[in-house]
């Protein structure tokens, strides 16, 4: 499909004139529609293709998902020639908003699912090129072949929100305020890495061995809890490690023992102290200097049977 996307695109936008530019909207356009990796995936497919064939266009994102960008509100009808919707099902209020909206624009629908023929939403356009139509495939999913960047960081979390143990001490939820709204800004993969094993939820591992697996196929786990860290050094993933207690506790304890230096007291928590440390976590030097720990770990050693020996490698 990424060589005839062009053509078919070429086809589906005749007539239009040398100077028209076309608008790219979808469900990833609406404020109050969802955007998914494919929707994202089928905009950039389009938006290539496009500029491939050399016509002029913009895309138009909810404000809500993509602060900044151009938004359906700020793309005025006037200026465009042709509208095209992809990806997602011609289905609901804010596409019949949208053909009311762009009613001079040629409109077109592009990798969609089609579920009534005669709904609106779907005779409002001049020309549609379904995916699907009424449960039948007509054509790839336009995500499937759209390009792709340079894969991002591997990233868990693991973080707890208990061990009321330490009393006045805890400062677990301003630490994971501070994570979680920092990590939100990271150019990374993230997924959930909690410790907990569990039977009854396929949310979490069931087996330490199932978990081990997890982490592994990591490239940073960033974490507030013991064994986030002792677990990750353990498969030579380098951990970006919060002690949330107030004077430090096991976290700290644990991370002399084994000297790993990635450890951000609660005190000194900051946006700039992680940014320094997920650069040499995801470093050569960070990474092999987990590698070096779980040799270490694996062969049992501890404390005075040679981890002191190591250098702290910041």
């Amino acid at each position: 499909m990424r060589h005839g996307l062009p053509s078919a695109l070429d086809s589906l936008l005749r007539p239009r004139s040398a100077s028209g530019r076309a608008l790219v909207t979808g469900w990833f356009s609406f404020r109050d529609g969802e955007v998914t990796a494919g929707d994202a995936l089928a905009e950039r497919a389009v938006s290539d293709a496009l500029g491939r064939l050399g016509v002029a266009h913009d895309s138009a994102w909810s404000p809500v998902f993509a602060p900044g960008e151009l938004t359906l509100e700020e793309a005025r009808p006037e200026s465009y020639e042709q509208l095209l919707f992809v990806c997602g099902p011609l289905h609901g209020d804010q596409i019949l908003r949208l053909h009311e909206r762009y009613a001079a624009c040629r409109r077109t629908a592009v990798g969609v699912s089609v579920v009534d023929e005669r709904a609106p939403e779907v005779t409002g356009f001049h020309r549609v090129l379904a995916r699907d139509r009424a449960g039948t495939g007509l054509m790839a999913d336009l995500a499937g072949a759209a390009r792709s960047g340079p894969a991002r960081p591997l990233v868990g979390v693991a973080l707890t929100h208990g061990q009321g143990e330490y009393g006045a001490r805890r400062d677990h939820d301003r630490a994971a305020e501070v994570l979680g709204s920092w990590l939100a800004g990271q150019d990374c993969a993230r997924v959930e890495a909690d410790t907990r094993l569990a039977r009854d939820t396929w949310r979490q591992c069931r087996t330490a061995d199932q978990y081990l697996s997890l982490v592994g196929r990591l490239d940073l786990m960033v974490t507030d809890r013991l064994h986030g860290m002792v677990l990750a050094l353990r498969t030579g993933v380098p951990a970006l490690v919060v002690d949330p207690v107030r004077g430090g506790a096991k976290v700290s304890a644990q991370a002399s023992v084994v000297r790993w230096p990635a450890v951000v007291p609660c005190e000194d928590l900051s946006p700039e102290v992680l940014d320094d440390w997920w650069a040499w976590c995801l470093s050569p030097a960070g990474k092999a200097a987990a590698e070096r720990r779980r040799a270490l770990l694996l062969r049992g050693a501890g404390g005075a049977l040679g981890l002191r020996d190591l250098d702290s490698g910041h």
